[in-house]
């Protein structure tokens, strides 16, 4: 999914689709659109915001993490978090939708907002699975 733009609220577990707001206009994903699509593809339902993927596996410490684990970013230090999630694609990069007028693309792991590192897990997922894709629209 490298190259694909960022939508906000876009993408999601059948892959790019057009966001809300910003987004809107734009079909592919924003950051836990990218992160639910990789996941679904794997079989594992986490769930569309960041606020649900941070509940959606173990807690890892960030001397753990391996390829596919998901990574959380606080952006915002005047309110709770996480804002930002990717996926690690070893233990110093990752894959993420960054903001929007850019593009899914890979970046240094570590950064000053780091947060979290959670293991997604079927287990462990606090989300129900998605509704009937007829009832879908586009995402």
């Amino acid at each position: 999914m490298i190259g694909v733009p960022y939508s906000w609220g876009g993408g999601g577990v059948r892959g790019p689709g057009y966001g809300i707001g910003k987004g809107a206009k734009v079909k592919g994903f924003d950051c836990s659109g990218l992160t639910e699509y990789a996941w679904a593809r794997a079989g594992v339902l986490i769930g569309t915001t960041t606020y649900e993927q941070w509940r959606s596996g173990v807690r890892l410490a960030k001397e753990e993490v391996e390829p596919g684990d998901l990574v959380f970013y606080d952006n915002d230090t005047g309110r709770a978090g996480p804002e930002h999630v990717a996926v690690a694609v070893d233990a110093t990069r990752m894959v993420h939708a960054p903001y929007t007028g850019q593009f899914v693309r890979l970046d240094p792991l570590d950064r000053g907002t780091f947060m979290g590192v959670v293991r997604p897990s079927e287990s462990a997922s606090n989300v129900d699975p998605p509704e009937d894709p007829s009832d879908d629209v586009d995402r």
